[in-house]
């Protein structure tokens, strides 16, 4: 099952090219590469077979919404468990089950998203070398607590394989803008995950930025986190003579308008996860002649 929220971000005289009008500023940029995670273990009580998480927004043990990576061994299985609070995870590396204790195994490749419900019963499993999920609570703390503990919120799991989620044009959107989208070879792609895309309000979207992509995105809202799921993008640093290159599990993030410069590595398709409570826009470069 897939649940597509699509609504205009924009209305259709704001669609026009904006370049005569002054540019956002870029302001509370922050940019995280995977040299900046600091690893720990999940669930200390567990010793050795705990996973490994890396907190990479807000306070995973405060009371504040929070975004984090786990790191799963191969064959990683957990005992039954329930979560004080819900949480959203997409796989990044590896291959990844989540559902109920009995249910059998949908090993998610990277590029999947699934939902947990707080207080539902389940299991968590790996099944690859390496494997590795990005995880987003909207209040803390996050709690791992034992199945007796099983309560019913009125939330039901979503489980969605890649190969499920349902891709749109960047250009048939109101998400993407060029000067002469004609000279645009390649075309960004966006999937809608949840949330309300009207106002101010929190969503959560995919972006698929194809070989060879290179432009900006604009963001308005108070929170806008990205995070990178598969590829390598390439982020020149305002302000500094350096450019970082951001693998997956790699971060940015800006409060208030901001512009980010992005371009995807050569000869890869990068995917990255946009959570954000305003207006974004994908500005797409023509290529140099």
């Amino acid at each position: 099952m897939y649940c597509c929220f699509l609504a205009s971000c924009d209305d259709s005289q704001n669609n026009t090219n904006k370049s005569t009008q002054a540019p956002p500023t870029n302001q509370s940029i922050r940019v995280m590469t995977t040299d900046d995670i600091k690893w720990e273990q999940l669930n200390p009580a567990r010793g050795d077979k705990s996973p490994k998480a890396a907190t990479i927004w807000g306070d995973r043990k405060g009371k504040v919404a929070t975004g984090f990576l786990v790191k799963f061994v191969d064959g990683f299985s957990s005992p039954p468990h329930i979560h004080n609070v819900s949480y959203r995870g997409l796989v990044i590396e590896g291959t990844i089950h989540n559902d109920d204790p009995d249910a059998e195994k949908m090993w998610m490749p990277p590029g999947s998203f699934w939902t947990q419900p707080a207080g539902e019963v389940h299991i968590t499993a790996a099944n690859s070398n390496q494997n590795m999920a990005y995880i987003e609570i909207d209040e803390g703390p996050y709690l791992v607590q034992p199945s007796e503990e099983a309560f019913d919120k009125g939330e039901r799991p979503v489980n969605i394989d890649r190969a499920n989620i349902v891709w749109l044009k960047a250009s048939d959107t109101a998400f993407m803008e060029a000067q002469d989208i004609s000279e645009i070879k390649v075309i960004p792609e966006i999937a809608f995950l949840w949330g309300n895309y009207q106002g101010e309000t929190l969503n959560g979207t995919l972006l698929k930025l194809p070989v060879g992509f290179r432009g900006t995105i604009t963001s308005q809202g108070s929170e806008f986190r990205v995070v990178v799921i598969q590829g390598a993008l390439n982020y020149p640093m305002p302000n500094q003579d350096m450019t970082k290159k951001l693998e997956p599990g790699s971060y940015f993030s800006s409060e208030g308008e901001a512009i980010h410069p992005i371009s995807s590595k050569l000869g890869e398709e990068s995917l990255v996860y946009i959570r954000t409570n305003g207006k974004f826009k994908i500005i797409a470069q023509a290529p140099s002649k």
